[in-house]
């Protein structure tokens, strides 16, 4: 099976991004998702030098290393921090990435009551322009209050636009989910507008920051690949390892895990 198999340098959250690059090659993969995160992993950021961004760059293309996506996650409901994520749509385009992801974020009436679909939908749509612009495709991630992929694909199909599509987070879908979700009925629920993926193991108990090395949890991979193909669905995996809530002991255990999850994935057929 041949798809594009990225890791995300969120997996490297602790370190730098010359370590991570360093470590995804080594293991043997070709592709990226760098992480512009406010306040979390700034491994790339709007506010960096132009000089600082050249060097990442040449980085990126003496190791061989292609960037596919940018994590960019910024609260889309919070209207005071669009302009950040306009900037890192720019960034995103400046690195030639395809994807920026990000989740909706969580806001609020004056009354508490949450915003409505339709209201994310709306505000989102206000970023259509720009994603048309710099030629890119938003990503949304399941989390927190949107959850699961059967509500992102709802958000999505009010949004409409060919330039937004559901970023299935294996892990999220179980830890942000209600009850005991069905992973495979919920990814068959939203594959339609699956355009991106994060792939990310779950072990431990529902709501235990647990996210090891692929194949070192309880999720069914194969089935969810299964479905993936039986929907012709070739979008682009990226791996992403949050370990547990104290994060990776070294440097050495996170290279690890990047290169486990290699293995597991060849195993499973994979072309990387």
């Amino acid at each position: 099976m041949k798809r594009i198999i990225a890791v995300n340098s969120n997996t490297y959250h602790d370190f730098t991004l010359e370590e991570a690059i360093k470590g995804i090659k080594e293991a043997g993969f070709k592709y990226i998702e760098l992480t512009a995160t406010k306040g979390w992993t700034e491994h790339v950021f709007p506010t960096m030098s132009l000089r600082e961004l050249y060097e990442i760059e040449e980085q990126l293309i003496e190791a061989g290393i292609t960037p596919i996506s940018l994590s960019g996650h910024t609260n889309l409901m919070d209207n005071d921090r669009l302009d950040d994520f306009i900037a890192n749509i720019r960034l995103a385009h400046f690195f030639g990435c395809k994807y920026i992801i990000s989740s909706i974020g969580e806001a609020h009436l004056e009354d508490k009551a949450e915003v409505s679909d339709q209201k994310a939908a709306d505000n989102i749509k206000n970023l259509i322009p720009y994603l048309e612009d710099y030629n890119l495709i938003l990503g949304l991630e399941n989390h927190g209050k949107h959850g699961t992929g059967k509500h992102l694909k709802k958000i999505v199909d009010l949004i409409d636009s060919e330039r937004v599509v559901v970023n299935y987070d294996t892990a999220n879908a179980i830890f942000y989910g209600e009850g005991d979700l069905d992973l495979k009925a919920d990814l068959k629920t939203a594959v339609e507008k699956v355009g991106h993926l994060h792939l990310k193991d779950k072990a431990g108990a529902k709501a235990e920051w647990n996210f090891p090395a692929l194949g070192k949890g309880k999720i069914d991979f194969e089935a969810l690949f299964a479905i993936l193909k039986e929907n012709n669905n070739n979008s682009p995996f990226s791996i992403e390892i949050e370990f547990m809530e104290e994060g990776a002991s070294d440097l050495e255990e996170v290279n690890q895990a990047v290169k486990e999850s290699y293995d597991f994935l060849k195993e499973a057929g994979f072309e990387i």
